[in-house]
C-alpha cells in the first residue's frame, strides 16, 4: 500500500522502527497500553495489520486490525490529541477497511468505550453499525463497550 497525503499526514503502513513510538503514543492515549513487546508482535506476526499517520517524519496516529479468516478486529485507533478533529482517524480507519477488503476480509469489529462518542460519531461516518453492548469490558476506569462492525462486501 502507497502512502496516502491528507495535507501534511501521510498514511502509511507501520514498520518495525515505529514500534518505540507507537508505544509511546499508546501511553499517551489509553489507560492499559500495550507493551512494547506486543506492539512489535504486531509487525511480525501473520494476521496483523496496522497502519501509522505520519506528520514531521513521526507516527502522530495509528491503527490496525486482527484477522481471521474473513474476519477481523480493530485492534486500537490512537491519534494523539493535539491531532485529533483534524479527520485524521477517520482516513485511517478508511485505509485499513479498504486493505482489508484487499486482504479478502468480509467484516470488521470493535469495540469501543460507550463513553466515547466522539470515536463512535467516526466508526459509525466509516460505516460501523453498533450491533450490542459488552459489559465492564474496560477497566481503568471500568466501563461498557459498545460492539460495532462493519460489513466489508457492501461497503465499496
Amino acid at each position: 500500500m502507497d502512502g496516502r497525503e491528507d495535507g501534511r499526514i501521510t498514511i502509511r503502513p507501520m514498520a518495525v522502527t515505529d514500534c518505540g513510538q507507537v508505544a509511546d503514543l499508546q501511553a499517551a492515549c489509553f489507560s492499559a497500553p500495550w507493551s512494547l513487546e506486543s506492539i512489535r508482535a504486531m509487525t511480525k506476526e501473520a494476521g496483523y495489520v496496522s497502519l501509522v499517520a505520519e506528520s514531521d517524519c513521526r507516527p502522530v496516529g495509528y491503527v490496525g486490525y486482527r484477522a481471521v479468516l474473513d474476519e477481523a478486529d480493530i485492534t486500537n485507533v490512537a491519534v494523539y490529541e493535539e491531532y485529533r478533529g483534524r479527520g485524521i482517524a477517520f482516513s485511517m480507519i478508511e485505509a485499513l477497511l479498504k486493505k482489508a477488503q484487499e486482504e479478502g476480509v468480509r467484516k470488521m469489529f470493535l469495540e469501543v468505550r460507550v463513553s466515547n462518542e466522539a470515536a463512535i460519531h467516526v466508526y459509525e461516518k466509516a460505516g460501523f453499525r453498533r450491533d450490542g453492548i459488552r459489559r465492564s469490558y474496560y477497566v481503568r476506569p471500568r466501563e461498557d463497550a459498545l460492539i460495532m462492525s462493519c460489513d466489508l462486501e457492501k461497503k465499496i
